[in-house]
């Protein structure tokens, strides 16, 4: 922290005591991974990352927006990031300074977390930069930018004295990232590959040495391609190629995990080792029963000493002479493990045959600290939960809990509830595709109130009305760290919209949100709009189709997009936006959003003077791949214009096979009425 004469600065771990001007003098001496090069500018307080807290008084910090409002250089949110700084007090501050210091601090929030996001998007360990404390400064984040924003004590005349007034320009150097940097960089992305998340349990993890080898060749890749880009713009700011090593890093880093490590195959099994990790699966094979001959060979690996702690069976279907054979091996090695799926493991088979092999696992199982539990895919019912019964009771430290497509009623969703003793540890909850109802909603959202620390929700596709949409919504205000939240597919209406609106704000970390088909209407969606636009600064998806929106809720829809810089998919189809409608979205793209990927705004009623906008709004975006625009009432001439506009980018442009270009809902259910009403006045009359 960097503050007035006499209170203390620390560096790290150290914390000596140094005077604003001193603290100046050792930033341009190539400390902490600047170049010596850097020392000619005039006493400056370098900010990392804008981790660094710069405490001003209030003189200052009045000097600081006067030149924010006459030189009007400092765009926040376009330039990605700049100084972010926090007075001690605002005492002194009229209303309108106060309110444009607000700005001032908020887009300097979001330019920290465009920078952080991009290059370390799988990372967990994201902060809540709406804190009212000062970041904490630690050598971690410092080191994670790969540049750092030289700012000038003296341009602003923020003195000690806070007497002085001149008007420098602000002198920025974004690229190249210093060797320090570069190597924090790698360290990064190697903790990111070695870490447990949902492509590891999919692909498998790397080895240390692996992930090592792997995030060195990502960043010299990335490294290279955003300086030869940097080079063809010599006198730019570096700006492009910051993003371009971000991006670059981020893609490449997702294709290794994606593509998971060098695994060894050995017939059916699949196994891979990382560390004191080790996954056993038996998922890859093609889908079929096993028999209890056939049991006994695929699970001869978990038999003596090993070191597993991960098994999956899923997609394979075991019978009850298989199960009493996997029954002694899971017995033996239970207590090693932490993570188990089985999900899809009894398909095909009778119920009471099914239940039995259930309550076999649940038993062979109990008492083994799990973080991670999958159940999918088994039509359990209430009677699959219960017979799941003894291995739900002994969990107190789950993680990851997912029971999607398991008939989930409202009777099993109580039983769920009774079940799980303790929730605090839990951060993911997928409930997708059941048919737990209003009730059943409640109970989930009892298992809700008790998970503080989730930050993964999914409820999609539940039947759940509007009493279990507001039972939901109020239970999901306990859980302020919630990054996903996916409701779709459900009955809620406005009233359940509008209760959730009313806890949007807590969630500061939310990233992404799926409302669609919620029959939400303009009342909920502007409320909800509303909430979001002062709420979840770095929202990236947001879908809100098939909640039949007009014009009258797309004004507050564009209000909360523009607000929004670091969307990457915008969802508003089977909307009746219209024209007017798809005009006022296309505004509110129209700034920023260098982020954006796709945009769907098919089935609006939207003609060629609706899409148009919308296609140059979309056009000049540096990450966009696709508009699709299919379903609307685009003349051909139309059609025409918009191939050309995405001449240049074909593929940027989705099909259009379902446009009607004469401008009428084509209605199947209005035709076969009209075709009835025809049959009945033909009978009318005849005599039998």
């Amino acid at each position: 922290m960097c503050s007035h004469k006499g209170e203390k600065y620390n560096r790290g771990s150290r914390g000596v005591h140094l005077e604003e001007d001193e603290v100046a003098e050792r930033a341009v001496q190539g400390r902490n991974g600047y170049s010596e090069s850097r020392a000619r500018v005039p006493k400056t307080i370098e900010t990392f990352a804008l981790c660094e807290t710069i405490s001003a008084s209030p003189a200052s910090v009045k000097k600081l927006l006067h030149f924010v409002e006459q030189s009007k250089r400092l765009h926040f949110a376009e330039q990605s990031l700049l100084l972010w700084t926090r007075p001690k007090s605002a005492l002194g501050l009229d209303l309108e300074q106060r309110q444009l210091w607000k700005n001032v601090n908020k887009a300097g929030r979001q330019g920290y977390q465009y920078l952080f996001k991009s290059l370390n998007r799988s990372s967990s360990n994201f902060s809540n930069f709406n804190s009212p404390k000062p970041l904490p400064h630690t050598r971690s984040r410092v080191l994670l930018s790969p540049f750092a924003i030289t700012f000038s004590s003296r341009l602003l005349g923020m003195d000690s004295t806070g007497q002085e007034y001149q008007h420098r320009p602000l002198m920025i150097k974004l690229w190249p990232p210093s060797q320090s940097t570069r190597l924090m960089l790698v360290e990064r992305m190697t903790k990111n590959l070695t870490t447990p998340s949902i492509f590891s349990r999919k692909y498998g993890l790397l080895s240390k040495e692996e992930a090592e080898e792997e995030a060195n060749h990502i960043e010299n890749v990335a490294f290279t391609t955003a300086t030869q880009h940097f080079e063809k713009e010599p006198d730019g700011d570096g700006s492009s190629a910051v993003q371009i090593y971000a991006k670059e890093s981020s893609k490449l880093m997702l294709e290794v995990l994606k593509r998971g490590p060098k695994v060894k195959e050995d017939g059916e099994l699949l196994t891979e080792k990382a560390g004191s990790e080790t996954l056993f699966d038996i998922s890859g094979a093609t889908r079929n029963f096993i028999s209890g001959e056939q049991a006994a060979e695929l699970l001869k690996p978990l038999r003596g000493p090993n070191s597993y702690t991960k098994i999956c069976f899923s997609n394979r279907s075991f019978g009850l002479d298989a199960a009493k054979v996997a029954e002694p091996i899971l017995l033996s090695v239970k207590d090693q493990l932490k993570e188990v799926d089985l999900s899809d493991f009894i398909a095909g088979r009778s119920e009471a045959e099914a239940l039995e092999v259930m309550a076999i696992f649940s038993s062979a199982l109990e008492g083994c600290v799990l973080r991670y539990l999958n159940l999918s895919n088994n039509a359990m019912g209430e009677k699959g939960v219960r017979a799941f019964c003894s291995l739900l009771k002994s969990q107190n430290n789950l993680e990851e809990l997912y029971l999607m497509n398991d008939g989930i009623s409202e009777e099993a969703a109580k039983a769920v509830s009774e079940f799980l003793p303790s929730t605090e540890k839990l951060r993911v909850l997928h409930f997708h595709n059941n048919m737990t109802g209003d009730e059943g909603a409640i109970a989930i959202a009892e298992i809700v109130k008790r998970s503080p620390a989730l930050e993964d929700f999914q409820c999609s596709s539940t039947r759940v009305g509007s009493e279990g949409g507001v039972a939901l919504a109020e239970a999901l205000g306990a859980c302020k760290h919630l990054r996903k939240i996916d409701l779709r597919d459900n009955m809620f209406g406005a009233e359940a919209g509008v209760a959730l609106s009313k806890v949007i704000p807590v969630f500061t970390d939310l990233s992404e949100i799926y409302l669609s088909y919620l029959n939400l209407e303009d009342d909920g969606t502007e409320a909800l709009a509303n909430a979001l636009k002062e709420s979840a600064p770095t929202l990236e998806i947001l879908d809100l189709g098939g909640n039949d929106i007009t014009v009258k809720g797309a004004a507050s829809v564009a209000a909360c997009i523009s607000s929004k810089q670091f969307l990457t998919k915008l969802n508003l189809y089977e909307n009746e936006l219209k024209d007017e409608g798809a005009v006022l979205i296309s505004k509110a793209l129209e700034g920023g959003h260098g982020q954006l990927i796709e945009v769907d705004l098919s089935a609006n009623s939207i003609t060629w003077s609706g899409a148009k906008p919308v296609a140059e709004a979309v056009m000049g975006k540096p990450c966009f791949k696709l508009l699709n625009i299919n379903g609307n009432f685009i003349s051909n001439e139309g059609i025409d214009e918009l191939n050309n506009i995405f001449k240049n980018s074909p593929d940027m442009l989705g099909p259009l096979d379902d446009n009607n270009p004469d401008g009428e809902d084509t209605d199947e259910d209005a035709e076969e009425d009209a075709d009835h009403d025809e049959l009945e006045s033909k009978l009318k009359g005849l005599g039998i």
